[in-house]
């Protein structure tokens, strides 16, 4: 089970304080919206998550097979699109566009496009899921 802990701070409207394992991490919303810009905002890390599980996957997934995958740099975008399924209502479209570089066959490349797929966060985004929410007041 994967635990991340996230506090709001008093010292910067909107600023919250993320416990990721033994890291401490920063989110803010943008000063648009009032906050302090004092760290990424969530939509840019759940963009981040996405890149980086793409960025490990492929790396791994080269490493195993002995490929010369060099560096992979994943580009990700986040804008609002008409949902084909619902007139008059827009949706979410995430583009991810990955780069690699090493010595790599064209089928070599075109297996790690399959495999950016197979991330475990690209799988958590599509896939089915529940969230769950708890709410009590602290004592």
């Amino acid at each position: 089970m994967v635990e991340v802990v996230v506090t709001s701070k008093t010292d910067t409207p909107y600023k919250q304080e993320i416990k990721a394992g033994g890291h401490t991490l920063v989110s803010d919303a943008p000063s648009a919206a009032g906050g302090g810009e004092t760290g990424p905002e969530p939509h840019e890390l759940l963009l981040a998550s996405l890149g980086a599980c793409t960025s490990i996957t492929l790396q791994m997934f080269a490493k195993r097979r002995g490929w010369d995958l060099k560096q992979v740099k994943v580009n990700l975008t986040e804008d609002k699109v008409d949902d084909p399924e619902q007139a008059g209502k827009q949706i979410s479209r995430i583009t991810r566009d990955v780069q690699v570089e090493g010595d790599l066959t064209q089928e070599q490349v075109d297996a790690l496009k399959v495999a950016a797929d197979k991330c475990p966060i690209h799988k958590l985004l599509t896939g089915s899921k529940q969230v769950v929410t708890g709410l009590s007041k602290a004592r």
